[in-house]
């Protein structure tokens, strides 16, 4: 079966911030499709300017070196190279530049190469979900102290939920520990799932069951796109909000 895909996408200021350090793109090659969004972090200008980059530089290296011979396990090889080059060259720029000193940002992103399998990865805590048959699974691991902490047994999942530490990252595009790139996943396609890829500032005032129950009502990625950010701004949150939504659809 052929497929393609429908995709919306939405960045919102939010309530309370003075700037959006969060940046999404959607970027189409003729071989290809990268759905990108991050969330910035840092002292003045600099967490807008570590999500820009993040998102110019794993599109570039992924067009350069993502060839169409390449199988699955070349997919993630390459795919894990072109977010450690991300971090490589933000780091970089915070090494020589002190007012971007400890600038940093979150990456989630999901490639399609018009076949039966989406890839998707991440860093920090922007997250990937897939929403199938009207039921939500999340498809990253939040690089939190609290979660590491879950994963240690040592608190529960209820407890992670308004932990002190929910929102501190232990790695994160612009950090050491990315080392050679995050786990990369396969996930095989269907007609009728919804891809999403978010900040926390969604995620952070909508839980999973209303996201699931949301995205499966809408007909249309661009408006349901748009109006998760505005549920997120209603739902309370105080963050930078942004989204993209995939579709799979039978071509």
């Amino acid at each position: 079966m052929a497929f393609s895909l429908s995709i919306g996408k939405c960045s919102l200021l939010g309530n309370y911030r003075e700037n959006n350090e969060d940046s999404i793109d959607v970027k189409q090659f003729p071989d290809m499709i990268v759905s990108i969004v991050a969330d910035g972090m840092g002292g003045q200008a600099a967490g807008e300017i570590a999500s820009k980059r993040a998102i110019e530089i794993i599109p570039r290296e992924l067009r350069k070196n993502l060839s169409s011979h390449l199988n699955g396990e070349g997919v993630k090889s390459v795919t894990r190279r072109a977010i450690a080059q991300a971090n490589e060259e933000i780091m970089a720029m915070g090494a020589l530049d002190k007012d971007m000193k400890n600038m940093g940002t979150t990456v989630v992103l999901a490639i399609w190469r018009k076949g039966n399998e989406i890839f998707i990865t991440g860093v920090g805590d922007s997250r990937a979900y897939l929403i199938r048959n009207k039921k939500i699974q999340q498809l990253t691991i939040d690089h939190s102290l609290a979660r590491a902490l879950v994963e240690a047994k040592t608190i529960s999942e209820a407890e992670a939920k308004d932990h002190r530490f929910k929102n501190v990252l232990w790695k994160y595009l612009g950090s050491k520990e990315v080392g050679e790139g995050p786990d990369v996943s396969g996930i095989p396609i269907q007609a009728g799932d919804r891809f999403l890829l978010c900040t926390d500032g969604l995620t952070g005032a909508v839980g999973d069951e209303q996201l699931a129950s949301f995205v499966t009502q809408q007909t249309d990625m661009q408006v349901c796109a748009e109006a998760l950010g505005q549920l997120a701004l209603d739902s309370g949150s105080r963050d930078n909000v942004s989204c993209v939504v995939i579709e799979v659809q039978e071509s």
